[in-house]
């Protein structure tokens, strides 16, 4: 494909999103507009008010209706969208598991808010970590065309495998901020993602009628949950190929990681990307846009490797390993906190860890209620990960 189709603009995240899903163009969205998700929702209301977009906008009344209304459309079998943030996502959590139990294909934008109380509207990550069990799987985004690829990829893989897909991107700091993004075409996305074909059987018709959602006894709810289970832990397989066929057939979608020397060690795939030394003294691992702090932090270190996991749910416990195994230290940051415990990224890779690796893995918890993350935060990250603690360290100033 020539690169000209391809042109660079200076959008806001919010404003990529939004165009993304109108070149897309899913059959219905419904939304309810809470801070920060609201630029994206408005965009879209607006393209249909204007006559630039031909699917079904419902306005809802709540996050419940919204998410109660993609689920019914998606139930009748058709594309659909919705987007929320923080305690719209926990207003509408019922049905986010309801979603994901009748294996509904819907896909949905999290941009990632502070829970109240005390009431917070700025950034961090734990309303997704509210529903990180829910049965989703759940992307992350470093930046803006990161963003747009991981969101029209959510729909291909939703619809593949009949699980839902959240899209999780940083509230203000990427929802509200400009970068140079690449939007790819409607017609460049349909060479991707074509139009979406219901299987029989598994949506409601009136001439094959089935039941979905149906009561479930002791005798079958165990093996039902054990199914999606399954299915989700083995998506990882699907992500990675779906990931490696969407920037086969996009090109110049994604921009090439910069700053770092040849001889450093990059992966880079649809789970995870790792930017370092083979051999590093300290891995930093972490999700969303601080990554990109990091990287700035730490472009020149010999000591210090980049681990940047895309996809949280389902958790890609061998490829992280693989990854960490070399280390001494291993410093997770997460941007919220499992109240009474550690980080839950950092649990899940000390669970992972256990047994198979030396290296001294340590919860670091930043960010939370939009506290800045500094550079010279992340150099004290650094200080502090050879020191063992089983406990979670707050690190809000310096």
């Amino acid at each position: 494909m020539n690169n000209a189709n391809y042109k660079s603009q200076m959008l806001e995240g919010s404003r990529a999103i939004a165009l993304t899903i109108k070149n897309i163009s899913p059959a219905v969205i419904s939304a309810y507009p809470i801070t920060p998700q609201t630029h994206i929702v408005e965009d879209l209301a607006k393209f249909k008010a204007d006559g630039a977009a031909n699917y079904e906008y419902v306005r809802a009344e709540s996050e419940f209706a919204a998410a109660s209304i993609v689920a019914g459309a998606s139930a009748a079998g058709v594309r659909t969208y919705s987007a929320t943030s923080s305690q719209g996502l926990l207003l509408m959590i019922e049905v986010v598991y309801n979603i994901a139990g009748m294996r509904l294909p819907v896909v949905m934008t999290c941009a990632n808010r502070a829970l109240s109380a005390p009431i917070n509207i700025w950034n961090d990550q734990q309303d997704v970590m509210a529903a990180r069990d829910a049965g989703w799987i759940l992307l992350f985004a470093e930046n803006h065309q990161e963003a747009v690829g991981q969101h029209i990829m959510a729909f291909k893989i939703a619809e593949r495998l009949k699980i839902p897909v959240m899209a999780n991107v940083d509230g203000y700091i990427m929802t509200h901020t400009y970068e140079p993004v690449i939007i790819p075409t409607a017609e460049q996305i349909k060479r991707y993602l074509p139009d979406y074909t219901p299987v029989a059987g598994q949506f409601l018709d009136p001439e094959n009628p089935v039941t979905m959602g149906v009561l479930a006894t002791p005798a079958h709810y165990m093996e039902i949950r054990q199914e999606l289970h399954d299915d989700l832990t083995a998506s990882l397989k699907t992500i990675d190929l779906e990931y490696k066929k969407y920037h086969s057939l996009i090109q110049n979608s994604k921009f090439k990681i910069q700053n770092y020397k040849s001889k450093f060690k990059i992966i880079d795939n649809g789970l995870l990307e790792y930017i370092g030394p083979k051999s590093p003294q300290t891995i930093i691992v972490a999700l969303g846009s601080v990554i990109s702090t990091i990287k700035d932090t730490v472009a020149e270190s010999k000591d210090v490797g980049i681990l940047k996991i895309k996809v949280f749910r389902p958790f890609p416990a061998e490829e992280i390993l693989k990854i960490i195994k070399p280390a001494k230290n291993v410093a997770v940051i997460d941007k919220s906190i499992s109240l009474g415990h550690i980080g839950p990224l950092a649990s899940d890779i000390k669970a992972v860890a256990q047994g198979q690796t030396t290296a001294n893995i340590t919860s670091f918890v930043v960010g939370l209620g939009g506290r800045d993350i500094t550079k010279e935060i992340i150099l004290k990250i650094i200080k502090l990960a050879g020191r063992k603690s089983d406990r979670a360290r707050f690190i809000g100033k310096v």
